[in-house]
């Protein structure tokens, strides 16, 4: 069987843990950044694990095993 190649699109946008937690980051940080409060913004610089239902896609697209 052949290997599976990496999502390289989903590889730039979580980040794997040495525990094997996956982190992301929030959306909506990019634009209309005047409206939001300096503690909302805040907010999006930090990374958040990601949600349990969302775990076995993001591995099968990272080629990794679940």
């Amino acid at each position: 069987m052949p290997k599976l190649k990496t999502n390289k699109t989903m590889a730039k946008r979580v980040k794997i843990t040495a525990s094997g937690k996956i982190m992301r980051r929030k959306p909506t940080r990019a634009h209309k950044l005047t409206i939001k409060s300096a503690a909302r913004k805040r907010a999006y610089t930090l990374e958040h694990s990601l949600s349990p239902r969302d775990k076995a896609g993001v591995k099968k697209l990272l080629g990794l095993k679940k």
